[in-house]
């Protein structure tokens, strides 16, 4: 169904009689011509041989796919052909019951749209719920033309003998003692009814069965989806660009993966345990057993540069945590104390201590205004940014190792409360939610939006799983090395369609997420790989840090690289070093 402001003032979907002007309550009128089905029309669906199907695997039944090209034609607004292909094809989008029903319920004859649902072929319970905003509509309506109790009326005898939806009936009573509070706009008169008689078609629409009314824009929400398919089954899709078409299957080739040595940064004197990039993919920090923190800002080219080197900590840095503002840092020393950093000048603000403790691990919160730590005898804590202790929460909370996280919804602390248990904190109401592995676990990391959740055993897999609601597994990866040492892992890439992880034989080893399929391994660093992070504003841009004491910066191959770059002239400057082209693969 076209918009109100489509050239024809109604869907030509409704027939009505030839020649005839038909009146609205209110004075709208609908002018013959503004419909498609011809009375001449030959045949009904009933008699359309609706199970005869067509297509190579002869899963598409003909009068459906008729129907639905129909809806598409009249929603993309070519009337005449919509009207046309019924015509030709004696398969016509509705049936006459259906037309008269949609005629009646746009001219506001109400009680015989509502008597016309039950010669549709519907159920008790639908035939109720249509009933319910039909006669909703009828009673605004009547409010609306100061028909006061007539619409009591309708609300005492049509619609509360419905028993159904007893919140709305209760809205609807409210509109009696205040008139002012109803859902028209007077000033537009007569538009307004009729754009509220549209809106009640469409939600009656999504009410009946689609049998019945086929949904709004059905055609183009199923190519929509063929395509979508297309590119999450795609294992190399990592472009926002050019890359989608209707005129032929999707596939990439990997040239949009980054898999290039772009830089070495070698600014660390001992090996770089931890790394991540901000929020908005502007800097990266990095830390290392030299005590050292290192800031890094990705300048407009795509080139890493040094920013600041922070020094503080009297032991090996193990936990960097950016905040929502990408304004400041947290860092953590192995069972040490908690810093947290000003990104302009490279200032410490605050160190963060609890005596004859040591803190393992630090978040914040998601308004920036408090930040939580694990603490070495297995406490969490809460703590204003000016380091007073707002709260610690006792008991087994945490263990030793550094990772600690946020829900999407702030409301749950992520921590390892035992060897192989994962700790889902309600910090608010001190609910406690576990998931259980079979394995003990190394560390982990949350996806963007936080709604999953990337376990690395000790066995060498990776689990995916979903938090956000009820926990459920939802996947599993294997491929890279880990015997002895603590290995990172990291969503990322275009849409978060790829997992990424460091590993002991010194390669990155990257994933399809949906898939599972290890798709590449990146080799060049000359010990093992501790900790990876693929820039989140950036889908071509990954950083991986190894015991070799270097950070590798990765990206697209140098092809690519000038490729994007000659698309991308025109536009900001200040892009982050993010590069859009179609890439090495093929469409």
């Amino acid at each position: 169904m076209g918009g109100i402001e489509d050239d024809e003032p109604l869907s030509k979907r409704v027939k009505v009689l030839s020649g005839e002007s038909v009146g609205l309550s209110n004075g709208l009128s609908l002018s013959e011509g503004s419909f498609s089905l011809r009375d001449s029309m030959a045949r009904l669906l009933s008699s359309q041989g609706d199970n005869e199907a067509i297509g190579s695997k002869g899963v598409i039944k003909k009068v459906e796919l008729v129907r639905i090209i129909t809806e598409a034609l009249y929603s993309l607004g070519y009337s005449e052909t919509g009207a046309r292909l019924e015509e030709e094809s004696g398969i016509p989008l509705h049936t006459p019951v259906v037309d008269m029903f949609m005629r009646q319920t746009l001219e506001g004859q109400w009680d015989k749209s509502v008597s016309m649902l039950h010669k549709i072929g519907l159920d008790e319970t639908t035939i109720k719920s249509a009933s319910f905003i039909i006669l909703e509509q009828k009673f605004l309506e009547l409010l609306e033309g100061e028909k006061v109790m007539d619409a009591l009326k309708t609300l005492r005898t049509e619609i509360i003998p419905l028993s159904i939806n007893d919140e709305r009936v209760r809205v609807l009573s409210s509109y009696i003692i205040s008139p002012s509070k109803n859902l028209f706009d007077v000033s537009h008169g007569k538009e307004s009814v009729f754009r509220s008689r549209k809106k009640l078609l469409e939600e009656l629409q999504k009410l009946l069965p689609p049998t019945v009314m086929i949904p709004e824009e059905r055609l183009v929400h199923l190519v929509e989806q063929a395509v979508l398919l297309q590119k999450d089954a795609c294992k190399f899709h990592n472009s926002s660009v050019g890359k989608l078409s209707l005129l032929a299957d999707h596939k990439c080739g990997g040239g949009d993966i980054p898999s290039h040595t772009l830089q070495i940064l070698e600014e660390h004197n001992d090996e770089v345990w931890f790394l991540q990039f901000s929020h908005d993919g502007k800097y990266l920090a990095s830390s290392s057993g030299d005590c050292i923190v290192i800031i890094w800002e990705v300048m407009a080219d795509g080139q890493v540069s040094l920013k600041h080197k922070l020094s503080g900590h009297q032991k090996p840095v193990s936990y960097i945590s950016w905040s929502p503002d990408n304004n400041q840092l947290l860092t953590c020393g192995v069972e040490e104390a908690i810093r947290r950093w000003d990104i302009a000048s490279g200032e410490c603000l605050h160190t963060y201590e609890k005596r004859g403790l040591g803190l393992v691990s630090c978040t914040w919160a998601p308004d920036g205004k408090s930040i939580f730590s694990g603490v070495s005898d297995k406490n969490i804590s809460m703590w204003d940014l000016e380091g007073k202790e707002l709260k610690c929460w006792r008991g087994q909370k945490t263990t030793m190792i550094a990772d600690i996280g946020m829900t999407a919804d702030g409301k749950e602390l992520v921590t390892v409360c035992k060897e192989t248990v994962i700790l889902l904190f309600g910090w608010e109401t001190e609910s406690e939610k576990t998931i259980v592995e079979d394995h003990p676990i190394i560390s982990f990391a949350l996806s963007e939006d936080k709604k999953f959740l990337l376990v690395s055993l000790l066995n060498g897999e990776l689990h995916v799983w979903n938090i956000d609601g009820c926990t459920r597994l939802v996947a599993k990866y294997k491929g890279h090395k880990r015997t002895r040492f603590v290995v990172r892992s990291c969503f990322g890439g275009l849409e978060q369609a790829f997992i990424a992880s460091g590993s002991e034989d010194s390669q990155v080893y990257i994933w399809h997420r949906l898939s599972k399929e290890l798709i590449l391994t990146l080799a060049g660093h000359t010990a093992a790989v501790n900790c990876v992070s693929w820039n989140p504003a950036n889908p071509y841009m990954l950083a991986s840090a190894s015991d070799d004491r270097t950070i590798r910066i990765w990206g697209l191959n140098q092809v690519n690289m000038n490729c994007s770059r000659g698309q991308n002239s025109h536009n900001n400057n200040n892009n982050n070093g993010v590069n859009y082209c179609n890439g090495g693969g093929g469409t």
